[in-house]
């Protein structure tokens, strides 16, 4: 139990530490819990959170990746001219 609590501060520090920074940590809190938690289980609470936010951030930003190019194949398909927030761009004279 007092590993998974040292797990579980170990990834509320890293939470806190990125918070100006958050959208750049997407994954790593679920990434952090489930890795936590494999690692209590193996006896290594806060190696398993900090492995598991490296993969959950890895993963999440492979899909977003992966959702850039399905709406850039998309767009490219519908002849849209929106651009990547999905406004048209305005043309200059």
């Amino acid at each position: 139990m007092r590993t998974f609590l040292i797990a579980a501060g170990a990834a509320l520090a890293l939470s806190v530490a990125a918070a100006p920074h958050a959208a750049d940590a997407k994954g790593c809190m679920k990434g952090a819990a489930v890795g936590g938690v494999a690692g209590h289980m193996a006896g290594h609470g806060v190696a398993g959170a900090a492995a598991g936010c490296a993969v959950g951030h890895h993963h999440a930003k492979k899909k977003e990746e992966a959702q850039q190019t399905t709406a850039a194949h998309n767009n490219a398909a519908s002849g849209s001219t929106t651009d990547k927030n999905g406004s048209v761009p305005q043309q200059q004279e």
